[in-house]
């Protein structure tokens, strides 16, 4: 299906979360270290723990290393301020999502490797400062899946 990418996730709920809706919906979540908790059992089960065995989760040492695993993805980054909305993308499985850490985001340099087209925006109210990175993702995960007619991975 899809790979979620979450950048230094720093709360165990929001991650926990991600699990769960990475195993409802066939999405492959990797985890780029540091995290801001350890993936154990007592970190995350309230939100998705008891989901990790249906999903699949990979963790890397860096962003590099988790693109390098899987080269034919494109690669498409959520960021608040983005020109271009969620919507307007064309996602294709085996496409990549990158979300950031929830209090600083994701770093520009990082962003600067992703072409403006795929940097992608959900809408909010004006002043406002970010979604909650669970809502976030499953916001797009759904838009992505809805454009393949919610047809279950392979």
């Amino acid at each position: 299906m899809f790979h979620v990418i979450l950048h230094r996730p720093e709360i165990p709920p929001n991650t926990g979360n991600v699990i769960r809706l990475c195993a409802n919906t066939g999405c492959t979540l990797h985890l780029i270290r540091p995290l801001g908790f350890e993936l154990d059992r007592k970190s995350v089960q309230r939100a998705g723990m008891d989901y990790a065995q249906l999903a699949e989760l990979k963790v890397h040492g860096s962003l590099a290393e988790c693109l390098a695993q899987i080269p034919q993805a494109s690669v498409f980054a959520i960021e608040t301020g983005a020109a271009m909305m969620y919507t307007q993308a064309q996602f294709k499985p085996g496409d990549a999502v990158v979300f950031g850490s929830e209090s600083s985001g994701l770093p520009a340099t990082l962003l600067e490797g992703i072409e403006a087209a795929r940097r992608l925006s959900i809408p909010m109210r004006p002043g406002n400062r970010s979604l909650n990175l669970a809502n976030a993702v499953a916001v797009v995960v759904y838009e992505a899946w809805r454009q393949q007619g919610f047809a279950s991975p392979p």
